[in-house]
Formats: structure tokens, sequence, C-alpha cells
């Protein structure tokens, strides 16, 4: 079942066993094909039309040799399958109990292809203290331990866990979710969070999938994600780095696209020169001069220069002296006592 020399399972070795207990060729060419366990999988019609019957009767006899196999798992007559599960049970007690076919199949062989993940998964599914959850719109294809969940205790769990980051509001640690979802074994909690198609986690932080900052899709929504994480200003070259050197799945990108994207996007806001924030903390877009201006005018009053360039340092990280030459070389300022300062609004 395994390869000594790297302890790697050989699922093509323990399908073939399989396999070989299904006595009929042209069933054991409907379960392969339809499972994908050496190529892709093929729908009813496919392989209907490859031997020559219904599709109706495809999905009878596909039917009927699992319901076979997995009374033979029952009763210990597969070949392999018995020790098949024994590797995997421990596995999940490391995993909160279950755990997406992706990642067991990448802990049980060298390369986790679209084939071996088909190949665990009809394994799994053979396995009598083992339970196959499907891929669907809300699940991905997991594997559970059945001392542990049914297939509908799996998907309630997990659908609360949802419900649990939706209220919440905006990512969090598994250990805040656990506590609001009301579990106690963090390892369960983040288990089933892998679970569901509607969670995504970036920096041990977890959400909704369409929340950018655990799932950004794009330039803007990494750039979006690195300036929440740093919580204050950055120049461009700043986030370009602090892109490479993220746990993005691709960061590859270059320096003057990153650029392109802060001018672009209107959550980014330029308040110095090359250095950007985010609209969310209070900034607005504008020249330095905007800034007196709404300055002042928020003021409704007059005020010293030094008051003045106290309040725009807040919104823009320019030099003081940036802020005087405006100040006193803008028409729209009107000195109008020493070194204090109105808007002249006719201006």
């Amino acid at each position: 079942m395994t390869d000594n020399s790297s302890n790697q399972i050989s699922t093509k070795d323990l399908v073939n066993g399989v396999l070989r207990y299904i006595e009929r060729d042209r069933e054991r060419e409907i379960i392969s094909r339809r499972f994908g366990l050496f190529e892709r999988k093929e729908t009813l019609e496919q392989i209907g039309e490859l031997l020559g019957i219904t599709r109706e009767r495809v999905r009878q006899l596909e039917k009927s040799v699992i319901q076979k196999l997995r009374v033979a798992g029952k009763e210990h007559k597969l070949p392999g399958i018995d020790n098949f599960q024994t590797r995997i049970l421990p596995i999940l007690a490391k995993n909160g109990q279950v755990i997406r076919v992706i990642d067991l199949t990448t802990q049980l062989v060298s390369n986790s292809d679209r084939n071996e993940q088909s190949r665990v998964a009809f394994l799994c599914d053979l396995c009598p203290d083992l339970i196959l959850i499907t891929d669907d719109d809300n699940n991905y294809a997991s594997v559970a331990d059945s001392k542990a969940f049914t297939e509908k205790s799996l998907k309630q769990a997990s659908a609360n866990i949802v419900t649990v980051v939706t209220k919440i509001g905006e990512p969090k640690k598994i250990d805040f979710i656990a506590k609001q979802a009301g579990i106690e074994d963090l390892k369960k909690a983040e288990a089933l969070a892998s679970t569901s198609k509607h969670l995504a986690k970036l920096n041990e932080q977890w959400g909704l999938i369409k929340w950018p900052l655990v799932n950004p899709k794009n330039i803007r929504d990494k750039i979006y994600v690195i300036l929440s994480q740093n919580g204050h200003h950055m120049h461009f070259n700043e986030i370009a780095e602090a892109i490479k050197q993220s746990d993005f799945k691709r960061k590859n990108v270059t320096t003057q696209a990153i650029h392109n994207e802060l001018i672009k996007d209107k959550r980014f806001v330029l308040i110095g020169r090359g250095i950007y924030a985010l609209r969310e903390w209070g900034y607005e877009k504008g020249t330095v001069a905007d800034i007196i201006s709404q300055v002042l005018r928020e003021a409704n009053q007059p005020l010293h220069r030094d008051e003045i360039v106290k309040r725009v340092l807040k919104s823009r990280f320019v030099k003081e002296a940036t802020i005087l030459l405006n100040l006193q070389g803008k028409p729209q300022f009107r000195r109008v006592a020493k070194a204090t300062y109105a808007l002249d609004e006719s201006k």
C-alpha cells in the first residue's frame, strides 16, 4: 500500500485492488470513468454513449456497484481498505475530525493532482468509519470521522460558522469565532470553517470569501489588505515590497502596476509625495490648498497658521513649509491678523 522510502500511499494500487473486486468489466469501466480515477471524470451521457447504454442505465449500475462496494468495505472484504482507513483516522484526529480532500491528499501522496484527489475521495467513501462530503455549492469535498459527524451535522456546523462570521461582520481569528459559535475545540472550528466555500483565511484571520481582507482577488484588493494590516499610510514602494513578502497566492506585481492601481481606486488617498492612506481612515482626496480650505471652512472662523498646520497634518503627510507656501501664496486665503488666516470664499 505504501512506498517504504517515502511512506506515501499508492492510491493507484489501492484503487486497482478495489476495481478487481468488481466482477464485470463494464461496471469497472463505469466506476473508473464516473469517479475520474485515472483520467477526467465523465458524465452519465458520455459513458452511456461509449458503452452503448442509456444514461439511466449507467446511473443504475453506478449506484448498485457503489452500494456493493460499501457493504464489502463494512465486511472487511475490500483489499487494502482497512489499512487505508487506519492511515486516515489519525490524520482526522489531528485536524478536528474533518479535512478537505485536497489537504488530505497532500498528506498522503507526493503529487496531489486531480486524479489523486479523486482516488482518495473514492477510497474514503468505501471506508466504513469515514464520511465523504461531496463537493457542492456550499462545501468543498471533505472527509470526516463518522464517530464525530454525520453528513447532515457537519454541513449544519459548517453553515453555523458562516452565520457567526457574517454576524461578526469583519475578519477575526478562529478562537474568537469558535467562542461565538460555541465550539470549544479550536481545531474542530477551523476544520469546519475550511470546508465551507463561503469562508476564506488570510494571515490567521477568517472571514467571508467576498471580503477583500481575507480573499484579495486583484492588485487593488491586495493593496487594501496591506494598508489595513499596516494601520497607517505607506509609500507605494513600501506597499510593493510588502506584497512581495506577503502570503498572497500571486504576489509578483510591479511597483508601477501598484502605483497605477493606487491612483485609480477611490479607497486610496494620496496624502503626500507617493504616500497613500485609506479613505476609510478619514482622509479625503484633494490638494494641500483644498485641505486648508476645508480646515478653515469647518472652523468657520480665522485660525492661526500654527493651528492650520496642525490640522492639515492630520490628513496630509507633507512638509510644514508646503502648507505655509500654499497658505501665503493662494488667493483664497486672506490674512486677517498677524499669522492668522481666513477663507475668502469669493476667490
